[in-house]
């Protein structure tokens, strides 16, 4: 079946971005957008997709959510042994796309990744939902299973198990943080003509340039 989507298109007026109103760190621009976002998006504004490679090269890409920032990075919570977390041990970078429709605003980044300290990865789990922190003890994140009942099956034994016990943070489950050496704004403009700005860290000077580039 073929799908006539050539005529899908939208009109962009975003505020302006220069080179010369953008602050030093990107961090801080961030999150300032990241504010904006939170405040304009009506569901999810830090929902991310992330990209990773596997040992063969081979692209891979998923949406996650942002749980923390900071002055370091980006950090998300996940199964260590999901696919996400086996290709990030064997190729610790990874790239992130942030979309926000309404502010007409995209964030592109990209960074070394690590896995958060167990301290960051008890403090968040431990003010998760309890249905949540059950969650992550019953789903073998990524591993094929054979139909729906595999997993309410392992949810009542888990239940069983807890009583109203608290539940541990499971070893396998956990934070990683994004430590960015690139981050690229774009702002949508009228006529296709987009503001984008990018910004690229340098170890030697531990500083920040930013630059503009063509939309």
């Amino acid at each position: 079946m073929n799908y006539d989507i050539a005529d899908l298109r939208r009109d962009y007026a975003g505020e302006t971005l220069s080179v010369e109103s953008a602050p030093a760190s990107p961090l801080d621009l961030f999150q300032t957008w990241f504010a904006a976002a939170r405040e304009h998006e009506t569901q999810d504004a830090n929902a991310m997709t992330l990209a990773t490679v596997d040992s063969q090269g081979l692209p891979h890409a998923r949406v996650v959510l942002l749980k923390q920032l900071d002055d370091k990075g980006l950090v998300f919570f996940t199964n260590y042994q999901s696919h996400k977390g086996s290709e990030l041990t064997n190729v610790p970078y990874a790239a992130l796309v942030f979309w926000w429709p309404t502010l007409q605003r995209q964030v592109r980044i990209e960074g070394r990744v690590e896995k958060a300290s167990a301290e960051v990865s008890d403090a968040y789990f431990a003010n998760r939902p309890r249905d949540s922190q059950l969650g992550a003890w019953i789903s073998q994140q990524s591993v094929e299973i054979p139909d729906r009942d595999w997993l309410e099956e392992r949810k009542q034994r888990f239940e069983q198990v807890y009583g109203e016990q608290t539940v541990e943070r499971p070893p396998h489950w956990g934070g990683y943080r994004v430590l960015p050496f690139l981050l690229e704004f774009w702002q949508g403009q009228p006529n296709r003509l987009h503001d984008r700005i990018r910004y690229r860290y340098h170890e030697q000077d531990a500083a920040w340039s930013k630059t503009r580039l063509a939309p």
